[in-house]
C-alpha cells in the first residue's frame, strides 16, 4: 500500500470511469474466486478428484493472495500503480484461460494460483487507487461503488457457476471470464490515469499494528470468523446434493437465496454496528455457529435448509463490513498496514478453513465440517469477547489512576 500519497494526485478531477472499471475488475475477480463453491462436483468428476481435493481450489488461491497482499509493494517498487493494475487484469484474462482447459489437477491448480495473486493484489492497492482517481469528497462514493460490484458477485457468482455449469460444464463457465477480463483489461488501459509509484511500506510494518492495544484480539477472532465460515461455505454442494438430496437447478435457486440474504444483511448492518459494533462482532460468529449446528441436525428437509441458508448469507456477508468498521476504529492513524495485515489474516484463515474443511469432509463426513465450522465460529466470538472484557478493566484501571 501507499506509505505516502503524492501531493499532486490528492485532489484529482473525478475519473469515474475509472472507477466503473475498477468495479468491474473487482466483480470479475471475486466471481473467479468463488466460483468453485458451486462446482466442485463437476470438478472433481472431470479431474477425477474428491471435493476436497477440489475444494482446495479455494485453498491454494487464498495462500497466494496471502503471499501478494503482503510482499506486492515492495515487489513492484518504481512501477507505474497503473502498469501494475494493467498487470494484475493480464494475469486475471489468463487464469482464466489456464482454468478452463486444465488437463491435469496440476495446471488446474496453477491456474486457480494466478486468481491467487491477482486478488491480494488487486485488494491491497484498492484503497490506494480510489484514492488517487477522484477526488477527497467523492472517495467514500467511489469505494461504495467498488465495494457494490464486490457484493454483487459474491450476490451471484454460486448460483451463477452453478447454472452455467449445468448447461456448458464446469469448464465453460470459467472460460465465460475470460471474454469479461479482456473488456475490463481495455477498459483500464483507457481510463486509468498514471499514478508514479510513491515510497512503500515494507511487510513488516503491517505486523507492528499487532503492537496496538485491543489488535491482537481483533485480528485473532476475525481469522477464526472466517476460518470457520469458509470450512462450511466451501461444502455447501456437496451437503445439498448428498443430504438435502437436491438437484442442480435447486441448488442455484438456494445459492442465490442465500445471496440475496447477503445483500439484504450487507445493507442493514450499518444500522446496527454504528452503536453496537464489539456486541456484534461477539454475536454474529455465535449465531452462525448455532446455524451450523442446525444444518448438520435438519439437512435432510429442504426448507430447513432453505431457511437455514438464508439466515447464513444474511449474517455471514454482512460481517466484513463489521470487521472493516472495527479497524478503521482500532487503528484510525494507520489504517493502511493495519487493512494490509487484514488482508493477509482473511485470506490465510480462508485458505485454512477450505483445506481443513476439505479433510474432514473426506474422512469423517459433512458432520465433522459443519460441526467444526460452529467450534471456531463459537471460539471467535469469545476472542472477542476477551477482548472487550480486557478493554474494559484496562478502561477502569485507566479512570482510576491518579492523575499526575
Amino acid at each position: 500500500m501507499d506509505a505516502t500519497i503524492d501531493q499532486k494526485t490528492t485532489q484529482p478531477m473525478a475519473a469515474w470511469s475509472a472507477v466503473f472499471a475498477l468495479t468491474l475488475c473487482a466483480s470479475t475477480l471475486v466471481a473467479t474466486e468463488w466460483m468453485p463453491v458451486s462446482l466442485l462436483t463437476p470438478i472433481a468428476r472431470g479431474l477425477e478428484l474428491t471435493e476436497g481435493q477440489a475444494g482446495q481450489a479455494i485453498s491454494v488461491s487464498g495462500f497466494f493472495a496471502i503471499l501478494t497482499s503482503l510482499f506486492i509493494s515492495t515487489a513492484t517498487r518504481g512501477v507505474d500503480r497503473r502498469t501494475v493494475l494493467l498487470w494484475l487484469t493480464g494475469v486475471m484474462l489468463i487464469s482464466g484461460v489456464v482454468v478452463a482447459f486444465a488437463p491435469t489437477y496440476a495446471v488446474f491448480m496453477a491456474g486457480r494460483a494466478l486468481v491467487g495473486m491477482v486478488v491480494g493484489g488487486f485488494w491491497s492497492m484498492s484503497a490506494a487507487t480510489m484514492i488517487r482517481i477522484v477526488p477527497a469528497k467523492d472517495l467514500p462514493r467511489a469505494l461504495a461503488v467498488l465495494n457494490g460490484g464486490n457484493a454483487l458477485a459474491t450476490t451471484i457468482a454460486a448460483p451463477l457457476g452453478s447454472f452455467l455449469g449445468q448447461y456448458i460444464g464446469w469448464r465453460g463457465a470459467f472460460f465465460c471470464v475470460v471474454p469479461i477480463a479482456a473488456l475490463t483489461l481495455l477498459w483500464q488501459f483507457i481510463t486509468l490515469p498514471r499514478m508514479p509509484s510513491q515510497e512503500r511500506a515494507s511487510a513488516a510494518a503491517a505486523f507492528k499494528v499487532l503492537r496496538r492495544p485491543g489488535v491482537p484480539y481483533g485480528m485473532l477472532a476475525a481469522a477464526l470468523f472466517f476460518l470457520g465460515q469458509f470450512a462450511l461455505f466451501t461444502y455447501l454442494r456437496p451437503f445439498l446434493e448428498t443430504v438435502t438430496r437436491v438437484d442442480v437447478t435447486t441448488i442455484s435457486a438456494l445459492l442465490l437465496v442465500m445471496g440475496v440474504a447477503g445483500l439484504i444483511g450487507t445493507s442493514l448492518i450499518g444500522l446496527v454496528i454504528r452503536e453496537r459494533l464489539h456486541t456484534s462482532l461477539m454475536l454474529i460468529p455465535l449465531a452462525m455457529a448455532v446455524i451450523a449446528i442446525a444444518l448438520t441436525a435438519f439437512g435432510a428437509s429442504l426448507g430447513a435448509t432453505a431457511t437455514l441458508m438464508f439466515l447464513w448469507g444474511f449474517i455471514g456477508t454482512a460481517a466484513p463490513v463489521g470487521w472493516w468498521t472495527w479497524l478503521s476504529e482500532a487503528l484510525p492513524d494507520d489504517a493502511e498496514a493495519g487493512g494490509g495485515l487484514m488482508v493477509a489474516v482473511i485470506q490465510l484463515a480462508i485458505t485454512a478453513g477450505a483445506a481443513g474443511g476439505g479433510v474432514l469432509f473426506d474422512s469423517r463426513g459433512y458432520q465433522a465440517t459443519f460441526l467444526f465450522s460452529a467450534l471456531i465460529l463459537m471460539l471467535s466470538s469469545f476472542v472477542m469477547l476477551a477482548g472487550a472484557l480486557r478493554r474494559r478493566a484496562a478502561a477502569r484501571c485507566a479512570a482510576a489512576s491518579p492523575v499526575m
